[in-house]
């Protein structure tokens, strides 16, 4: 991928705390990696029961994975989009891990009251789309009746993204270090999706202006905004493989 890519910029103006956390959590998703490679896994197998049979819309593991300490959550589920995947994470931060100045964006309208509010509002960060191999394929992010988060501007959603850190212990442990470190080494991308999200939705909302639809609950807005990704691209982009 080139140093044009639109949801990338040139490397030399990621600040150089952020580069470094990012090769951090690129040697946490080496190692991750190798280690269920050394079990015959990856972070979807780790998940699932190779004894019981995998259905489309079950969120894997049952009950999603949350950290009480964080408030981070996340769930892997599977069902027919636009792309050929297997299936992708979505990532959350509950309301008590989120920072004291995040703020709903204003919203009137009929379904509102579905909105999670106070101590029950989630914000959906992003998604990771996983192809058939069990590597990640894409990034994308969500209308908010697809997941029926409360939805908070771009700014907000970034300012979480640090805040989401699965610390689970148990046979979700990998899979959440993973997911952890993607949202790191990933954060130049999601920050452009985040930003994209938001100008989709405001775009379509003049559209719709004149009918009064809601455009937070239209089915025919699923995905806001996506990019494909490479692993090995984003490494070597930040210079840890060779030429």
């Amino acid at each position: 991928m080139s140093e044009q890519d639109p949801y990338r910029p040139p490397i030399c103006a990621i600040a150089p705390d952020l580069r470094s956390r990012m090769e951090k959590a690129a040697d946490e998703i080496v190692e991750i990696a190798n280690e269920l490679a050394g079990a015959n896994r990856n972070v979807v197998s780790a998940l699932l029961d190779p004894e019981t049979p995998f259905y489309e819309w079950q969120h894997y593991p049952k009950g999603d994975v949350f950290d009480p300490l964080t408030h981070a959550q996340f769930y892997y589920h599977s069902h027919n989009g636009e792309w050929e995947e297997h299936g992708h994470f979505h990532t959350f931060l509950r309301a008590g891990g989120m920072p004291e100045t995040a703020t709903p964006v204003p919203h009137e309208g009929d379904d509102k009251q579905d909105w999670p509010e106070g101590s029950d509002a989630l914000s959906h960060l992003i998604a990771f789309s996983i192809d058939h191999h069990g590597l990640p394929a894409r990034l994308f992010t969500t209308n908010r009746w697809v997941t029926g988060e409360t939805f908070y501007p771009a700014e907000d959603v970034i300012a979480m993204l640090d805040r989401f850190d699965m610390n689970v212990a148990g046979p979700y442990e990998m899979t959440g270090r993973w997911l952890s470190s993607m949202c790191l080494l990933f954060r130049p991308q999601i920050e452009a999706l985040l930003r994209e999200r938001d100008e989709t939705v405001a775009a379509r909302a003049k559209i719709y202006a004149p009918t009064g639809k809601d455009i937070y609950e239209d089915r025919a807005l699923e995905v806001t905004s996506a990019c494909e990704i490479s692993i090995m691209d984003q490494l070597q982009w930040l210079g840890l493989l060779d030429e």
